[in-house]
């Protein structure tokens, strides 16, 4: 005689409690009225987050094109800054050029007055005569002088170059 009795027989092989068929109840109207709303309640916060995430991944992409841009931007503003520095270089550099460039021509105008008023009070007092006229160019003054002493004429023509250094 077996000490734990007789094994019964089973037709079907057991299985763990986790995989058994589970069986569903008929429900009433309200509870499948409640599946419904509850269905519908999930397809609308669905559809929220999604938009929420589609909004935000579009914030998102503004944003790093925004931080491209930046040292872009920054550059730009950083070369605008020198051209306008270097600009403002050149044209002081270039006004203190002309400055100088005026002040030698006032010397060689006013050494010019000196020369005539020298040379006519001469000529009046040797009842000479004294003709000329100067060109003035950018880089150069030119004096063509003619003195007339009576039978004597002295010509002189000078070309006095500026000192202009480029």
């Amino acid at each position: 005689m077996d000490r734990w009795g007789p094994v019964p027989l089973r037709s079907e092989p057991t299985r763990p409690w986790h995989t058994q068929p589970h069986v569903k109840k008929p429900l009433d109207e309200e509870q499948q009225a409640t599946q419904i709303q509850a269905w519908w309640r999930g397809t609308l916060v669905r559809r929220t987050l999604l938009h929420a995430a589609l909004c935000a991944s579009i914030i998102q992409r503004w944003w790093r094109q925004v931080l491209r841009e930046l040292p872009l931007l920054k550059q730009k503003r950083q070369l605008e800054a020198y051209t306008q520095q270097t600009w403002a270089a050149v044209k002081l550099q270039s006004w203190f050029r002309m400055w100088r460039v005026r002040l030698r021509y006032l010397r060689l105008l006013q050494a010019t007055r000196i020369i005539q008023l020298y040379w006519r009070y001469h000529n009046c007092h040797t009842n000479g005569f004294l003709q000329g006229r100067y060109q003035l160019t950018e880089n150069q003054l030119g004096l063509d002088l003619e003195i007339f002493l009576g039978s004597q004429i002295c010509r002189i023509t000078e070309c006095i170059p500026f000192p202009i250094k480029h």
